[in-house]
């Protein structure tokens, strides 16, 4: 039995804002609450939106508050990321040939499969803040599933299919229908799991089961048919826990303290 932390969203700041939740204040809770729930957590994944800005500052900050920790953990990007920014401060972070921030690691005979989905650059606003696997990444990622050991995970900042909420449905992973013809013809993907919508939200598409987690931040609010990309509420902030058994990949969830 192998379990997995998963955070998203994280929204880091360089500073604490004047206003509203401290991303350090409310990550460093996510963190001690998660390791004491799960203290043999093989990896900690945070699946994207690391920052709220993709500046040099905010990366730096970040780096200080995961330094040190005791579990291993593997990061991605997202919508509100800067590659380049993230890749300066983080520059051990595995990409694939072409300087995707992509990867993959083999737990036993379970493949988790990390995307870069950023559609960037360039950075303009709303365009980039979709979700956009290119040709290349596609192409990556058809050897990786080809070559996979027994069942994958894929994690990815943009859920590849509608939520229900039509302003996140807008930005998510444009191409999600080729995603899926292209996980279709493999047949041995068990999860896909995003972030990006701030909510927890779990269901199958075209029969792959999918797992989206809410974020240490602030939330959705469960209004299904706005259209403001800026909407959030004060519900808890949360965090995913994934545990691979041998015959099932489990999903959990977890709201974080507030003191």
């Amino acid at each position: 039995m192998t379990r997995l932390i998963v955070l998203t969203d994280l929204h880091y700041t360089a500073t604490a804002p004047e206003t509203g939740p401290d991303p350090d204040t409310r990550l460093a809770a996510a963190l001690d609450h998660a390791l004491a729930c799960v203290p043999d957590a093989a990896l900690i994944v945070i699946t994207g939106d690391l920052t709220d800005k993709g500046d040099a500052a905010s990366y730096a900050r970040l780096r200080a508050r995961l330094a040190g920790l005791p579990v291993p953990v593997q990061l991605m990007i997202g919508n509100h990321d800067h590659r380049e920014n993230f890749l300066a401060a983080f520059p051990d972070t595995p990409c694939d040939a072409d300087g995707f921030v992509q990867s993959y690691r083999d737990l036993g005979d379970t493949r988790l499969v990390f995307l870069d989905t950023l559609f960037a650059p360039p950075y303009e606003y709303p365009a980039s803040h979709c979700g956009w696997l290119c040709d290349s990444c596609m192409a990556w990622l058809d050897g990786v599933l080809s070559e996979a050991p027994g069942r994958v995970v894929i994690f990815l900042h943009h859920p590849p299919h509608e939520t229900g909420f039509r302003a996140m449905d807008y930005l998510r992973l444009r191409n999600g229908a080729a995603f899926h013809d292209l996980i279709g013809r493999h047949g041995n993907v068990a999860l896909t799991v995003s972030g990006h919508v701030h909510r927890n939200i779990s269901g199958a598409h075209r029969g792959t089961p999918f797992a989206v987690f809410k974020s240490p931040m602030r939330q959705m609010p469960l209004d299904f048919e706005t259209l403001d990309f800026h909407a959030e509420c004060d519900d808890p902030p949360g965090f995913g826990i994934l545990t691979l058994t041998l015959d099932a990949v489990q999903v959990q969830t977890e709201d974080v303290p507030l003191k």
